[in-house]
């Protein structure tokens, strides 16, 4: 059991066995403990800069942190897996994740809880491609479309009920409370993962591109500190300089290492692909204006709005709900018709749903004001995230698809950490105005009249780059029902694609 079942060499194990719905737990374990962070995050950070009388700009760290070391290192845990074991990175990861969350949970300052969160999201990036890796490489192929069906949805569910859960644990005990969350779930994916999951390797294991994962953190990073501080410091300020001009030496760099590298992480010949880079450009572009509300609605909910954290939570469940009845139907559509369509309406509805947002003020009630601008917005989601989805897997070189989904992936935790760290710029929000009613009230119009034209822009990009042809060649994501399912939740994209079994 200990040898490679990729290659052959052992025997699979099959979904239906008792060994088999252990491998599945302890997958969708692994990866809800990382979801759940991903959304309960945002309901806390009222509480945590009150707490620690933290100003916008540290809150916005609190997010990169976490989305910087994962976005550059998300395809590097991913390689590490196939080389050093499957099992062993995701034990690895897990563990490094729940000590992470604990000492979030106690740490002593903002300067601390930053810090931690750039370590769990370098936990995350080692634990969360080795989650699905585990089911394509244990179960039996005949079986891996309906288990990686159930750990879309299950893990689906996490993401989902985290902000309500985070409010309730905000409201009835501690902000500290939505890391100590992740410990349960931890501990028992560590038990089943040692107990239950057999350890797995690639048949051949490619050259870890250590240059370019370095680059690529070294650039985010600069780039995500000088957009974060020039607002205060001013852009003329030697150090704002310094910061910007570093930060596109190592994204010059990155380019470079990916360009010429024998083995490189994002391989940039895959965007010489039309399809595969106009789809991988809307994603970047609307998973841009995605990271900026989901950053910015729960906060303006509780501090203008007095909303407790739980309802903060609450009132984004009709997103939900919307996701999984109509995203697979989606998918359905541009498996058939094409991706442009859905594409394009997904993303002028989301930009309808956000303008409707730039009419929230101080006076707004959930059912006359909120409710609708979520529905809308809900619907555009629903329509966008899984033809997106199906669009770039099916673009891709054949054989390629894991990496095309880990780019993907890469692009989408990109694109909401420079969202986070340039919307309150522009809307004009620094200091302590991420949790003042009055500033929140006069700066949330105008970040939301920001991302509802970034998201506009998406469906222009999809109406002109992306084909009308019906995507034959891929099975439609979140679906179910049919042979092949690919993770899709408003966190992010995929992280690994699961091949036709037939």
């Amino acid at each position: 059991m200990n040898r490679d079942p990729s290659d052959g060499s052992a025997q699979r194990i099959p979904l239906d066995s008792r060994a088999g719905r252990w491998v599945l737990a302890g997958a969708v374990l692994g990866s809800a403990v990382a979801m759940l962070t991903g959304t309960v995050v945002n309901v806390a950070l009222p509480a945590i800069g009150e707490a620690f009388d933290a100003g916008t700009s540290d809150l916005q760290w609190v997010l990169n942190g976490y989305l910087l070391s994962l976005a550059s290192l998300i395809l590097v845990g991913g390689a590490l897996g196939d080389r050093f074991g499957r099992r062993k990175l995701f034990v690895v990861g897990t563990a490094a994740f729940a000590i992470t969350s604990a000492g979030c949970g106690l740490a002593p300052s903002i300067e601390w809880l930053i810090g931690l969160r750039v370590l769990q999201g370098v936990a995350a990036a080692l634990l969360m491609p080795e989650s699905l890796a585990i089911l394509e490489a244990v179960l039996e192929r005949e079986d891996r479309g309906r288990a990686i069906g159930a750990w879309s949805a299950l893990t689906g569910v996490a993401g989902a009920v985290g902000p309500l859960v985070g409010g309730m644990l905000v409201d009835l005990v501690s902000w500290r409370w939505a890391f100590f969350l992740n410990l349960p779930f931890a501990a028992a994916a560590l038990w089943i993962a040692v107990r239950w999951i057999p350890e797995t390797r690639a048949a051949t294991s490619s050259r870890l591109d250590v240059r370019g994962a370095l680059s690529a953190f070294l650039a985010l990073g600069a780039l995500t500190w000088t957009l974060i501080q020039a607002p205060r410091r001013g852009l003329g300020e030697p150090s704002i300089v310094l910061g910007g001009l570093l930060g596109l030496v190592a994204f010059a760099l990155f380019l470079g290492t990916q360009w010429r590298g024998r083995e490189p992480m994002m391989p940039l010949r895959m965007f010489a692909r039309p399809q595969f880079g106009a789809a991988n450009a809307v994603t970047f572009v609307v998973y841009s204006a995605l990271g900026g509300v989901f950053f910015f609605l729960v906060v303006f909910l509780q501090t203008t709005l007095g909303f407790s954290a739980v309802a903060a939570g609450a009132s984004l469940l009709p997103i939900t709900v919307l996701m999984l009845g109509l995203s697979s139907k989606a998918g359905d559509f541009a498996q058939r018709r094409g991706a442009r369509t859905p594409l394009t309406i997904g993303a002028v509805l989301i930009a309808a749903g956000l303008a409707l947002m730039t009419r929230l003020d101080a006076g707004s009630t959930y059912l006359a004001d909120v409710l609708p601008a979520i529905v809308v917005f809900g619907l555009g989601l629903s329509a966008m995230v899984a033809p997106v989805t199906s669009a770039v897997l099916a673009a891709a070189e054949e054989g390629r698809e894991g990496v095309a989904s880990g780019i993907n992936n890469a692009l989408s935790r990109t694109a909401q950490l420079i969202a986070v760290a340039t919307v309150p710029w522009i809307a004009g929000l620094e200091g302590g105005d991420l949790v003042d009613a009055a500033a929140m009230a006069a700066g949330f119009p105008r970040a939301m009249l920001v991302l509802a034209v970034v998201a506009a822009a998406g469906g222009l990009l999809a109406w002109l780059t992306i084909s009308s042809a019906p995507l034959g060649t891929v099975e439609p994501a979140c679906d179910q029902k049919g042979k092949s399912h690919y993770h899709c939740a408003v966190d992010a994209t995929p992280l690994r694609e699961q091949a036709d079994a037939a």
